[in-house]
Formats: C-alpha cells, structure tokens, sequence
C-alpha cells in the first residue's frame, strides 16, 4: 500500500499541470476567495438588532432611544413595553441587544437626577458585546451632556446606564470561538476522510476490483462513510470534552440535542465529500477542492466575522452554507441554553441539506462508477 501511494504521488506531480480542471482549481480558486475576502470580511460592528423596552413612553425616553437608532451601531427592531417579548427576541437571535427604559425615565432626567437605564447585549459573541456595551455608554454620555446644555444647566441630567452580558457573563472569547472551532474540525475531518478515501480506490485501481464483487454501490458507500461518521463523532466527544473541562466553556443546554444535531451536520458533511470523490480524479484534485469548499464555507459562517457586516448579496449567499446553522445550533446551546422551541428552524435546515446533500451525491456516485 504504501510502495502504491508513494509511486502514485510521484505521478501526481508530474500530471498536476496537464490536467485542465486542475488548473481551474490552482490559480481560479485562489482569486476568488482573495475576491470574496474583500467584500465579506469586516470587523466593524453596526446595525446591530436592538429591541427597545420603553416603560416611560415621554418626549425624554423617546429622544434618549432615537440616539441609539441615530448612531449608526444600532437598528431598532422592536419598540414596546413587553420585556419578555424582547428576551425572546434575544433567544431567537432577531436582536443582539435589549434598551430597557424604566418608569420615571423623564421626570428623574429632568431633575438633574440619575436615571437609570440597562442595555443587555447578547454576549455570546463577546467581541461584538463588548463594543455594543462600549457605545451604550457613550451615546448615554453624549445624551447627558447635550441635554444638560439645552436645558441650561451645567450639570444636566445624568443618565446611569447600567451594562449587562447575558450569557457571556465575563465576555471571554474563547466562550465564543471553542464551540465554532467544534463544528470546523468536524467538518475538515470528515470532508478530508471522505473525499480522499473514496479517490485513493480510483488512483491505485483497486475500485473496479470490489465493484465486480458481489458488494451493492449502496453497501460501498456506506461502507466508505460509516467510519468517517464514527470518527466525526469521536472528534466532538474530543472537543467538547476539552471546551468544557479545561477552558471551562459553559455547557447550559442538552447534550442529546447537541449529539442529534451534529448527527444532521456529520450527513451533509459526508455527502458533500461524497460529491467531491465522484468529481476529482486525483488526491490531490480532492484535497485542493476541499479546502476550496472549506474555506469559504468557514468564511461565511459567522464564526470569525458577523454576518450583519456583510453586504446583502454575500449574506444571501450564507443561507446556501451548512456551516451558519451549525454555529448558530453550538452556541445556543452551548452558552444560551436554547432548546428545540427556538432552535427548530436551524435543526430542519440541517436535515434538508443533509438528505440533499447525500441523496445527489449517491446518484453521481453511482453513475461515476457504472
């Protein structure tokens, strides 16, 4: 086997240029994620989903909200007196901060009093948490002074804006990024497993020899990918039990839930290395295409750089990529605790592309080996 693979590397490389998909894959893919890199990739946070919850409803607690919909870092979704309506907007991911104004917001304000306000930020991503909190602040500080100035006095209302990260208390970032890196060495393992094992039986020609066995294609293929499914799963043990017991990553939500919807992400991760097998002809073709898929796949996931940030047509694009769902399923239960109830349209898509993504990949299976 080795004496095979290593004659076969040695063939590889001196094919490498003479074959034209190849080359597509060599210079093409580089230019367009150089070109998507450009457009997606941002660390600046604006827009940020905001729920307001005015109990005040006065001229004063009005002007106070619309500084937050006036800086350019907020957009407020949601203006009612329903708390509970706001934290579920939270769970659901339709907001990423929550402005509670209390009763008394005008009368204590104008008096010269301090007032008090909390702003709650999502702190599952504890960058983006720690600038929102960061520019609560300020635009509760601009708003004191500018109002202090209007009303001629010196002082002027002191707002006191009182900061809070939910679910993110201490607003570690590995909290964020251990659960994300869960899903990215899944993903690279099985993609890699699968593609390269099913390519090796094509290189060294041993293929041919077990399809004319009484072996059936559909028992062939999960012969190939059963394992790579055992070893995903090994791999998530692996991670999560280093996230929790020696990072200490908060494990809030259900194990079972976790493992169930892993075991959707592990179907289409298979089955997209399953595709990728039936169009390389090569290791090599394999390998380079993976990392093709991969790395853009990881790019525009929301594990490293918001979503929100990204022009409209890439965000459009982000809803074709198994990886935003994924994270989303992670981080909800690790850190949020979420169940079913909110997590139910992210676990469904994961089960389409999962049956789609093996269902296509069979078919061409079988007629590349027919």
């Amino acid at each position: 086997m080795i004496r095979r693979l290593r004659n076969m590397l040695a063939k590889e490389l001196k094919q490498v240029f003479r074959d034209p998909r190849m080359k597509g894959v060599v210079f093409a893919a580089p230019f367009m994620q150089l070109l998507l890199l450009g457009y997606a990739v941002s660390t600046d946070v604006r827009d940020i989903p905001l729920a307001v919850v005015d109990r005040d409803r006065t001229a004063q607690s009005r002007d106070f909200a619309s500084r937050f919909e006036t800086s350019g870092t907020f957009r407020v979704q949601d203006f009612s007196a329903d708390a509970r309506g706001a934290r579920h907007a939270i769970d659901r991911g339709a907001a990423g901060a929550v402005l509670y104004i209390e009763p008394g917001f005008g009368s204590i304000s104008s008096s010269g009093r301090q007032a008090p306000v909390c702003l709650a930020a999502d702190a599952t991503d504890s960058m983006t948490a720690s600038v929102v909190l960061s520019h609560g602040s300020a635009i509760a500080g601009e708003y004191a002074a500018s109002s202090g100035a209007a009303g001629g006095r010196g002082a002027g209302p002191i707002v006191e804006l009182e900061s809070r990260a939910w679910f993110n208390e201490t607003l570690e970032s590995r909290n964020f990024f251990i659960p994300g890196v869960m899903g990215l060495l899944v993903t690279l393992m099985t993609l890699l497993l699968t593609s390269m094992a099913v390519v090796r039986e094509k290189e060294i020609g041993t293929l041919e020899q077990i399809m004319v066995t009484p072996i059936r294609p559909a028992e062939f293929i999960l012969g190939k990918t059963l394992p790579f499914a055992l070893i995903g799963f090994a791999d998530v043990l692996i991670v999560l039990a280093v996230g929790v017991l020696w990072f200490e990553v908060p494990m809030r939500g259900s194990l079972a839930l976790l493992f169930f919807c892993m075991g959707l992400y592990v179907m289409t991760s298979l089955g997209v290395g399953l595709l990728i097998s039936t169009v390389s002809r090569t290791q090599q073709q394999a390998l380079m295409t993976t990392f093709f898929f991969f790395m853009p796949a990881m790019l525009l996931s929301g594990f490293a750089f918001p979503i929100e940030n990204m022009p409209g047509p890439v965000q459009a694009v982000t809803y074709l990529n198994p990886m935003r769902y994924l994270f989303v399923i992670l981080r909800g239960i690790f850190l949020k605790g979420a169940g079913l109830d909110v997590l139910w349209p992210q676990i469904l898509a994961l089960a389409a592309f999962g049956v789609a993504t093996l269902t296509i990949a069979s078919r061409r299976f079988r007629k590349t080996i027919a």
